[in-house]
Protein backbone atom coordinates (compact mmCIF):
# COMPACT_ATOMS: atom_id res chain seq x y z
CA UNK A 1 0.00 0.00 0.00
CA UNK A 2 1.31 3.80 -0.81
CA UNK A 3 2.28 6.42 1.67
CA UNK A 4 0.28 9.05 1.45
CA UNK A 5 0.64 12.88 2.54
CA UNK A 6 -1.01 13.33 5.94
CA UNK A 7 -2.95 16.56 6.23
CA UNK A 8 -1.77 19.33 8.40
CA UNK A 9 -3.86 19.24 11.93
CA UNK A 10 -4.49 23.26 11.54
CA UNK A 11 -4.67 26.01 8.89
CA UNK A 12 -2.04 27.00 7.05
CA UNK A 13 -2.19 30.50 8.94
CA UNK A 14 -2.28 28.69 12.26
CA UNK A 15 0.85 29.41 13.29
CA UNK A 16 1.74 33.00 12.51
CA UNK A 17 3.01 34.74 13.22
CA UNK A 18 6.06 32.47 14.26
CA UNK A 19 6.00 30.53 10.79
CA UNK A 20 4.04 32.33 8.43
CA UNK A 21 0.88 30.86 6.19
CA UNK A 22 3.02 30.90 2.80
CA UNK A 23 5.76 29.02 4.26
CA UNK A 24 3.93 26.36 6.29
CA UNK A 25 1.40 25.55 2.42
CA UNK A 26 4.78 25.19 0.55
CA UNK A 27 6.35 23.09 3.01
CA UNK A 28 3.50 20.93 3.77
CA UNK A 29 2.00 20.44 0.24
CA UNK A 30 5.44 20.82 -2.15
CA UNK A 31 8.30 19.63 0.22
CA UNK A 32 6.48 16.74 2.44
CA UNK A 33 4.86 15.73 -0.51
CA UNK A 34 7.68 15.46 -2.69
CA UNK A 35 9.15 12.91 0.23
CA UNK A 36 5.96 10.95 0.19
CA UNK A 37 6.32 10.54 -3.61
CA UNK A 38 10.03 9.97 -3.68
CA UNK A 39 9.71 7.31 -1.01
CA UNK A 40 6.37 5.53 -2.68
CA UNK A 41 8.69 5.66 -6.04
CA UNK A 42 11.76 4.10 -4.69
CA UNK A 43 9.96 1.33 -3.09
CA UNK A 44 8.48 0.09 -6.11
CA UNK A 45 11.95 0.30 -7.78
CA UNK A 46 13.61 -1.38 -4.82
CA UNK A 47 11.19 -4.27 -5.11
CA UNK A 48 11.67 -4.13 -8.91
CA UNK A 49 15.65 -4.57 -8.55
CA UNK A 50 15.22 -7.33 -5.64
CA UNK A 51 12.90 -9.42 -7.79
CA UNK A 52 15.86 -8.87 -11.18
CA UNK A 53 18.87 -9.58 -8.36
CA UNK A 54 19.89 -5.96 -9.55
CA UNK A 55 21.71 -5.56 -5.68
CA UNK A 56 23.65 -2.16 -7.12
CA UNK A 57 20.07 -0.63 -7.86
CA UNK A 58 19.16 -2.03 -4.37
CA UNK A 59 21.82 -0.28 -2.79
CA UNK A 60 20.87 2.59 -4.66
CA UNK A 61 16.90 2.37 -3.90
CA UNK A 62 17.87 1.83 -0.56
CA UNK A 63 19.23 5.03 -0.07
CA UNK A 64 16.69 6.80 -1.74
CA UNK A 65 14.20 5.20 0.88
CA UNK A 66 16.03 6.12 3.64
CA UNK A 67 16.31 9.78 2.54
CA UNK A 68 12.62 9.87 2.03
CA UNK A 69 10.85 7.98 4.56
CA UNK A 70 12.99 9.71 6.66
CA UNK A 71 11.90 12.79 5.01
CA UNK A 72 8.07 11.38 5.37
CA UNK A 73 8.38 10.50 9.21
CA UNK A 74 10.50 13.74 10.06
CA UNK A 75 7.87 15.91 9.02
CA UNK A 76 5.01 13.78 10.23
CA UNK A 77 6.23 14.06 13.53
CA UNK A 78 6.66 18.25 12.91
CA UNK A 79 3.30 18.89 11.85
CA UNK A 80 2.48 17.46 15.16
CA UNK A 81 4.64 18.79 17.30
CA UNK A 82 3.15 22.29 16.41
CA UNK A 83 0.52 23.98 17.84
CA UNK A 84 -0.85 27.47 17.65
CA UNK A 85 0.66 29.88 20.16
CA UNK A 86 -1.63 30.19 23.19
CA UNK A 87 -3.76 27.16 21.99
CA UNK A 88 -1.79 24.37 22.76
CA UNK A 89 1.91 25.59 22.07
CA UNK A 90 4.17 27.53 23.95
CA UNK A 91 5.14 27.31 27.41
CA UNK A 92 6.79 24.25 29.08
CA UNK A 93 6.66 20.49 29.33
CA UNK A 94 4.51 18.70 32.41
CA UNK A 95 4.37 15.55 33.93
CA UNK A 96 7.03 13.26 33.93
CA UNK A 97 8.89 14.97 30.91
CA UNK A 98 9.49 17.74 32.77
CA UNK A 99 11.10 15.61 35.12
CA UNK A 100 13.25 13.73 33.27
CA UNK A 101 14.14 16.87 31.59
CA UNK A 102 15.30 18.17 35.04
CA UNK A 103 17.07 14.91 35.47
CA UNK A 104 19.34 15.00 32.34
CA UNK A 105 19.91 18.34 31.75
CA UNK A 106 19.30 19.78 34.80
CA UNK A 107 15.77 22.45 34.01
CA UNK A 108 13.52 23.18 31.22
CA UNK A 109 16.08 26.46 30.64
CA UNK A 110 19.16 24.63 30.49
CA UNK A 111 17.56 22.00 27.93
CA UNK A 112 16.27 24.82 25.69
CA UNK A 113 19.77 26.17 25.46
CA UNK A 114 20.85 22.94 24.53
CA UNK A 115 18.80 22.47 22.25
CA UNK A 116 18.90 25.75 20.79
CA UNK A 117 22.23 26.14 19.95
CA UNK A 118 22.14 22.39 18.40
CA UNK A 119 19.50 23.38 16.30
CA UNK A 120 21.26 26.39 15.05
CA UNK A 121 24.29 24.84 14.57
CA UNK A 122 23.53 22.60 12.36
CA UNK A 123 25.61 22.86 8.85
CA UNK A 124 23.74 23.00 5.76
CA UNK A 125 20.38 20.65 5.75
CA UNK A 126 18.65 19.33 8.93
CA UNK A 127 17.02 19.05 11.83
CA UNK A 128 17.22 19.24 15.92
CA UNK A 129 16.00 16.30 17.90
CA UNK A 130 15.20 15.71 21.30
CA UNK A 131 15.11 12.02 21.26
CA UNK A 132 14.64 9.30 24.15
CA UNK A 133 17.39 6.66 23.86
CA UNK A 134 16.37 3.33 26.00
CA UNK A 135 19.65 1.95 26.21
CA UNK A 136 20.45 4.72 28.29
CA UNK A 137 17.15 5.47 29.98
CA UNK A 138 17.91 9.15 28.66
CA UNK A 139 16.80 12.30 26.76
CA UNK A 140 19.60 13.17 24.46
CA UNK A 141 19.73 16.32 22.12
CA UNK A 142 20.90 15.13 18.86
CA UNK A 143 21.47 16.62 15.53
CA UNK A 144 20.58 15.30 12.02
CA UNK A 145 22.04 15.94 8.51
CA UNK A 146 19.64 16.20 5.80
CA UNK A 147 16.58 13.34 6.90
CA UNK A 148 18.62 10.36 8.42
CA UNK A 149 22.01 11.21 9.17
CA UNK A 150 24.12 11.56 12.30
CA UNK A 151 21.75 10.19 14.09
CA UNK A 152 21.91 7.45 17.46
CA UNK A 153 20.49 4.43 16.42
CA UNK A 154 17.69 3.23 18.99
CA UNK A 155 16.47 6.67 19.51
CA UNK A 156 12.87 7.54 19.65
CA UNK A 157 12.38 11.34 17.99
CA UNK A 158 10.61 13.18 20.78
CA UNK A 159 10.69 16.60 19.63
CA UNK A 160 11.87 17.69 15.83
CA UNK A 161 13.10 21.25 14.79
CA UNK A 162 13.03 21.09 10.56
CA UNK A 163 16.39 23.89 9.90
CA UNK A 164 16.20 23.11 6.66
CA UNK A 165 16.00 26.69 4.74
CA UNK A 166 12.57 25.67 2.90
CA UNK A 167 11.44 25.52 6.47
CA UNK A 168 12.16 29.52 7.47
CA UNK A 169 13.64 31.16 4.25
CA UNK A 170 10.59 33.15 3.29
CA UNK A 171 10.52 35.15 6.71
CA UNK A 172 13.38 34.57 8.43
CA UNK A 173 15.86 34.82 5.03
CA UNK A 174 19.06 33.55 6.60
CA UNK A 175 18.31 34.47 10.06
CA UNK A 176 18.22 30.87 11.42
CA UNK A 177 18.81 31.45 15.45
CA UNK A 178 15.60 33.93 14.94
CA UNK A 179 13.21 31.27 13.38
CA UNK A 180 14.63 28.93 16.14
CA UNK A 181 13.89 31.25 19.11
CA UNK A 182 10.13 31.47 17.32
CA UNK A 183 9.69 27.70 17.74
CA UNK A 184 9.47 27.51 21.74
CA UNK A 185 5.83 29.56 21.24
CA UNK A 186 4.57 26.88 19.04
CA UNK A 187 5.74 23.82 20.68
CA UNK A 188 2.86 21.21 21.48
CA UNK A 189 4.07 19.64 24.48
CA UNK A 190 1.34 17.39 24.83
CA UNK A 191 1.99 15.82 21.97
CA UNK A 192 5.41 15.23 23.30
CA UNK A 193 4.69 14.11 26.32
CA UNK A 194 2.76 11.46 24.86
CA UNK A 195 5.38 10.44 22.60
CA UNK A 196 7.72 10.08 25.55
CA UNK A 197 4.99 8.04 27.52
CA UNK A 198 5.19 5.29 24.92
CA UNK A 199 8.60 5.61 23.77
CA UNK A 200 9.10 4.77 27.47
CA UNK A 201 7.50 1.54 26.76
CA UNK A 202 10.46 0.29 24.29
CA UNK A 203 13.37 -1.76 25.71
CA UNK A 204 16.10 -2.16 23.46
Amino acid sequence: MAYELPPLPYPYEALEPHIDAKTMQVHHDLHHKAYVDGLNKALEGLAKARESNDFAAVQQLSRLVAFHGGGHSNHTIFWNNLAPAGKGGGGEPGGDLSAQIRKDFGDFAKFKAHFQAAAVAVEGNGWGVLAWQPALGALTVQTMMNQQNLTILGSVPLLLLDVWEHAYYLKYQNRRAEYVTAFWNIVNWKDVEARFARAKTLTT
